[in-house]
């Protein structure tokens, strides 16, 4: 794994038309949505952001299968319906393979490392499942920061609900969407898409962690 504090890895297909999203300092920045399959026969669908300096565009059509290694970046955008911005998250792309055919296995996995933004969210289902929700912030260069939603399920939740803000933790999952509806009135729903890192392992940093990092 590379040596840095927010890593993801993910294979799978294009799904969506390769379309322009921005450009910084005259380096432009493209999108486009993968597919990625999850054991269960689900599917994530992924939104990822790659800079024109790093891909062949004749290359990017929907069905092609690829392999992407990159960091989970976030923003706020502006949404229209509900009049507020809301937080994305994108797969930040550092590299990418063109693929000759979908893995039977896709990649999708997260390392973390970062600082617990506010206090963990904990509850269960009518089931018994217990869940809590984090918010992690992962520092990038240029003192910025990027603004992680996890989720953690079990022991981990149980954890992660003893934690205070400030804490400074590692976790180990994959980056997954989620649908969801939102009720505007008694009329009108909407269908969104919630993208979170659900957690499968996470652990304090210690002093003696920082001491090895350093």
């Amino acid at each position: 794994m590379e040596n840095t504090n927010n890593f993801i890895e993910i294979g799978g297909r294009i799904l969506s038309e390769f379309t322009f999203s921005h450009e910084i300092y005259g380096e432009g920045f493209w999108r486009f949505d993968v597919e990625v399959g999850r054991l269960s026969g689900q599917n994530d669908v992924l939104p990822v952001t790659i800079s024109e300096r790093i891909v062949e565009k004749e290359k990017m059509q929907p069905g092609q299968a690829v392999h992407i290694t990159g960091q989970i970046r976030s923003y706020n955008s502006y949404v229209e319906a509900d009049k507020k911005n809301k937080l994305i998250l994108t797969v930040f792309a550092r590299d990418i393979t063109f693929l000759e055919s979908v893995p039977a296995e896709n990649p999708n996995d997260v390392f973390l490392d970062g600082y617990l933004c506010k206090p963990a969210i904990y509850r269960t289902t009518p089931f018994g499942r217990e869940i809590a929700d984090l918010l992690i912030a992962v520092n990038r260069s240029y003192n910025k920061s990027d603004y992680i939603p996890c989720i953690a399920w079990g022991r981990n939740a149980r954890y992660a609900s003893k934690l205070q803000v400030g804490d400074r933790i590692r976790l180990w999952g994959r980056k997954q969407s989620r649908q969801y509806q939102k009720k505007l009135d008694d009329v009108t729903v909407l269908e969104k898409t919630a993208y979170e890192v659900s957690i499968a392992k996470i652990e304090p940093v210690t002093d003696e962690d920082i001491q090895e990092d350093m």
